[in-house]
C-alpha cells in the first residue's frame, strides 16, 4: 500500500511551471481563444474540448513515477523556444492562425523540459504530444477527401450494375442526383478517429511498434469506412426509391455506421492489450535531488521571449483592417472595350476584401466576328486579420451553400512565355446535374502578393509575412480571370483569357502596384 506522503502534490516544485503556463495563456490570450471559438462554431473540432482534462487525467495517472523523478531545468532549450516564439510571429503576421496556435501548444509541451529536466519529459511524451490535438487543424485534407469519396462511391456504383454519369462533385444515377459536399468528406470522423485511436494505442500497448501500427490504422479505417457510408447511403437512397437516407436520415445512417466501425476497430484491437508496466513503489521517491529554484530564471526568460515577440508584433502589424485603395480596371490593348458596371454572374466566395473591383472585357474576334467576353473580379486587401484574409482555406470560387452555382472542375496552368502560372477551374450554372443550365465559365486564378504573380498559398503567405516583417505591409490581391465556354470548347475559352492575360495583365499589375503605393 503507498504511503500519501509520496504521492502528494510538491506545489512549490510545481510553482514555475504553473505560473508559466498561466503567464503564456494569458499573454497570448488572443491565439488561445481564437482555438477555443473555432471548437465552439465547428463541430469538426468541438473533441478538441476533452483534450486539456484528458492530459490533466493522464498526468495525474503517471503521478507515483513523477514524485520519483529529479527536477533538472535545461536552460539550452530558451534557443529552440525562441525559434517557436519566431513561427508565432510569422503566423500572425502571416493571419495563418493554425501556425501561432501550434507555436502556443508547442511553448508549453518544451516549457516542460526546459523547466523540470528530460527525465520528467520523457516520462510524459504521450500527454504532452496528446496536447497538439487542441488546434484545430485538418480542414486543408476537405478537397482531396470529397475527391476521393466521389472517386470511390461511383466507382462502387458503377461495379454494383448502376450507370453514373459525373461532373466534378455531382452525378447522376436513374433513381436521381447526388452530390459530395463537405460534410461527406469525413474529415471530423477522420480527427476523431486518430485522437482517440492514439489514446486506446497509448492506454492499451507497451510495444512502441503496436502504438504506431494502431494509431495508423485509427487513421485509414474512418477513410475506408467514409467510402462505404457514402456508397451505401447512395445504394439505400437508390433501392428505397429515395424513401430512405435522405434529409436527417443521411446523417443518422452515417453517424451510426461510423460508431460500429470504430467500436469494430478497438474491439479488435483490445485482443492485443498488453498489461500496464508498474510504477515505481513509494520508497522509490527517496533522495530524490530537485532543484525547483533553477526552473524560475528558465521561467522568467520565457515570458521574456513571449513579451518581446509580442511587442515586435504590435510594432509591424498595428493596422485597422478597412476599406482598400480604389482601383480601375480599364481596356489596355485595341479592340477591347470595358463595362465597369458589369459583374460577374457569380459572387466568389472570397474572406472581406477591404475593395472589389470587377469588369467586363469584350471585343469582336477577327474571323468570326464572335465577340470575345472575359470578366476581372479583383479582392484587394490591407490590414489583414483573421476576418479578412487574401489567403484562407475558407476562400473558395463558388460557396458550398450555394444553390445556383457548382465548381465542377478544377486544376492548373504552368507558367509559359512570360505569363505566370494560374489556377484553373470550371464553374457551372444550376447546382444539379440535368437541370436547366445556363452557363459555364472557364477561370483562371492568381494572387498577386509583394509585386509578385503566385498561385501557391504556402508562398504567398510566406511573401505576405516577410513583406510586413521589412516595413512593408501585407497589401495583395486575388484576380480572376473568366470567360464563357461555348459548345464545351474548353480549349477555346483557354485561348481567350490567354490573348487577354498577355495584353492585360501587365497593366492590371501595374494598377495593383499604384494601389499599394497609395496611403
Amino acid at each position: 500500500m503507498s504511503h500519501p506522503m509520496h504521492t502528494a502534490i510538491n506545489w512549490k516544485r510545481l510553482a514555475p511551471g504553473l505560473l508559466l503556463l498561466a503567464a503564456l495563456l494569458w499573454l497570448m490570450r488572443d491565439t488561445a481563444t481564437a482555438m477555443v471559438q473555432i471548437w465552439m462554431r465547428s463541430e469538426t473540432f468541438t473533441h478538441a474540448f476533452l483534450v486539456p482534462p484528458i492530459v490533466l487525467w493522464l498526468v495525474w495517472r503517471l503521478r507515483p513515477l513523477l514524485v520519483t523523478l529529479p527536477t533538472r531545468p535545461v536552460p539550452w532549450l530558451l534557443l529552440p523556444m525562441a525559434g517557436i516564439c519566431f513561427l508565432w510571429l510569422l503566423g500572425e503576421l502571416a493571419t495563418v492562425a493554425a501556425a501561432s496556435q501550434f507555436a502556443l501548444v508547442a511553448l508549453i509541451v518544451l516549457a516542460v523540459p526546459a523547466l523540470f529536466g528530460w527525465a520528467i519529459a520523457r516520462a510524459l511524451t504521450f500527454p504532452l504530444m496528446f496536447l497538439f490535438f487542441a488546434v484545430p487543424f485538418g480542414e486543408f485534407t476537405v478537397p482531396a477527401l470529397m475527391d476521393w469519396t466521389a472517386d470511390f462511391t461511383v466507382l462502387a456504383l458503377r461495379a454494383s450494375g448502376i450507370p453514373v454519369y459525373r461532373e466534378g462533385l455531382d452525378f447522376v444515377i436513374p433513381s436521381g442526383n447526388w452530390s459530395v459536399v463537405e460534410a461527406c468528406s469525413g474529415v471530423r470522423y477522420l480527427i476523431a478517429s486518430f485522437m482517440v485511436g492514439s489514446l486506446f494505442a497509448y492506454l492499451n500497448y507497451q510495444s512502441t511498434t503496436k502504438r504506431v501500427v494502431f494509431m495508423l490504422i485509427s487513421l485509414l479505417v474512418p477513410i475506408i469506412a467514409n467510402w462505404l457510408r457514402a456508397y451505401m447511403i447512395v445504394m439505400i437512397g437508390h433501392l428505397s426509391g429515395n424513401e430512405l437516407a435522405v434529409g436527417v436520415d443521411h446523417l443518422v445512417y452515417g453517424w451510426v455506421f461510423f460508431g460500429i466501425i470504430i467500436g469494430l476497430m478497438f474491439f479488435i484491437g483490445a485482443r492485443w492489450a498488453e498489461p500496464d508496466a508498474e510504477l515505481p513503489g513509494p520508497d522509490a521517491a527517496e533522495g530524490v535531488a530537485t532543484r525547483p529554484q533553477a526552473g524560475w530564471a528558465v521561467a522568467a526568460t520565457i515570458v521574456a521571449l513571449v513579451v518581446g515577440t509580442q511587442a515586435w508584433a504590435w510594432r509591424l502589424d498595428h493596422g485597422d483592417a478597412g476599406a482598400g485603395p480604389r482601383l480601375a480596371l480599364q481596356a489596355s490593348a485595341d479592340g477591347w472595350q470595358s463595362d465597369a458596371q458589369a459583374s460577374l454572374p457569380w459572387q466568389p466566395a472570397f474572406m472581406g476584401p477591404g475593395t472589389i473591383a470587377q469588369a467586363r472585357f469584350s471585343r469582336s474576334s477577327g474571323a468570326t466576328a464572335q465577340e470575345q467576353q472575359v470578366y476581372v473580379w479583383t479582392g484587394y486587401y490591407r490590414n489583414q486579420g483573421m476576418d479578412s484574409k487574401l489567403v484562407s482555406s475558407v476562400n473558395t470560387l463558388v460557396d458550398g451553400a450555394d444553390r445556383a452555382w457548382s465548381q465542377v472542375e478544377s486544376g492548373g496552368r504552368a507558367a509559359a512565355d512570360g505569363l505566370p502560372a494560374f489556377r484553373t477551374a470550371v464553374v457551372r450554372q444550376g447546382a444539379q446535374l440535368g437541370g436547366a443550365e445556363v452557363q459555364r465559365l472557364r477561370v483562371w486564378q492568381t494572387y498577386w502578393v509583394g509585386g509578385r504573380w503566385e498561385t501557391s498559398d504556402a508562398r504567398a503567405k510566406v511573401r505576405q509575412a516577410l513583406d510586413k516583417l521589412t516595413g512593408q505591409g501585407d497589401d495583395g490581391a486575388v484576380v480572376l480571370l473568366v470567360t464563357p465556354i461555348r459548345s464545351d470548347a474548353k480549349a477555346d475559352a483557354d485561348a481567350t483569357l490567354e490573348t487577354f492575360a498577355r495584353q492585360h495583365l501587365g497593366a492590371l499589375a501595374a494598377e495593383l502596384a499604384r494601389a499599394r503605393d497609395t496611403r
